[in-house]
């Protein structure tokens, strides 16, 4: 009697997820307290996929149809850092789904070759043209300067700012200031955005005009509801405004460009300054203890003032 041979065990690959799986995973996992913005360009960025090579399970791409997205957006002359925006997201979706999965392939969208690209770095306004600008706000008095004149002497976001709640403005203490927190209507970029800014200069003088004028919950209601914050609608009108009157080459977060370079001319710690703009070092400590007081932080914002 024969003996009968061993058969090894069949160890079935595991399953390899489509990519719009792989992206719907992606933001349940990377997606918790984001911005709507990182949950629109994960779904947009993956489309841009889909739409030129199907939706398929991760293990059929290849680096080949990698190329083939990049080939077609370079000729849509979609610029070389959007390209770029796109797949980081894509790479990051699929390996994410490799590790989590243990997929035993490899990403085909990490080594694809792109051409270099020139930033198109937004130019930091200078202090005199700050000034003009303020000095502009308060002749013409309305809530589109409120909006510019609060943002230039505190670096807010746009979005921080147009998205804020009436109550957010406190003027009522020793240290007046801006409470940057989260709202159903407007989240922000980063947990290091929730902050306290003092109020100084044209910024003090917008939050005092907001209260007096004010006529609904939210201190721009021009941009904002209980729904959402245009903070796109705002971006563009205020851009026209300051490029019609000003210099072509600004931009509204040319602000907080430059809300950095007057903290780093009157020597303001760099931690002091991460806590006041709700810049990320990336430093281990930074997310120990509570951080500077308002009186700490005053001293430094009227130093630039």
């Amino acid at each position: 009697m024969g003996i009968a041979p061993v058969l090894k065990n069949d160890v079935s690959k595991p399953p390899s997820p489509f990519l719009s799986e792989a992206m719907h995973h992606y933001l349940q996992l990377k997606g918790i307290g984001k911005a709507k913005t990182f949950h629109q360009a994960a779904i947009r960025n993956t489309k841009v996929v889909t739409d030129r090579l199907g939706d398929r399970v991760l293990s059929e791409y290849r680096t080949v149809d990698a190329g083939r997205v990049r080939d077609e957006l370079l000729s849509r002359n979609l610029s070389v850092l959007s390209i770029r925006r796109i797949f980081t997201t894509v790479k990051a979706i699929i390996n994410l789904a490799i590790t989590e999965h243990g997929l035993d392939i490899r990403n085909p969208f990490s080594q694809i070759y792109l051409p270099d690209g020139e930033s198109n770095k937004r130019v930091s306004i200078p202090v005199d043209t700050i000034r003009e600008i303020q000095e502009a706000c308060y002749q013409h008095d309305d809530d589109m300067r409120w909006l510019i004149a609060l943002i230039s002497d505190t670096g807010m976001r746009l979005a921080e700012a147009a998205g804020l709640h009436i109550n957010d403005l406190h003027l009522e203490e020793e240290i007046p200031y801006v409470d940057i927190k989260p709202h159903r209507w407007r989240s922000l970029k980063t947990k290091g955005s929730q902050r306290q800014i003092p109020l100084v200069g044209a910024s003090l003088w917008a939050a005092q005009r907001i209260k007096a004028n004010a006529s609904s919950d939210y201190a721009f209601p021009r941009y904002t509801n209980h729904e959402r914050c245009n903070a796109n609608s705002a971006s563009n009108g205020l851009n026209k405004w300051l490029q019609s009157n000003f210099r072509e080459d600004i931009v509204i977060h040319g602000f907080r460009h430059a809300m950095r370079d007057r903290l780093r001319a009157v020597q303001c710690p760099s931690e002091m300054s991460d806590q006041i703009g709700g810049w990320s070092s990336g430093k281990i400590g930074e997310g120990y203890g509570d951080g500077y007081g308002l009186h700490h932080l005053h001293k430094w914002t009227n130093e630039i003032y």
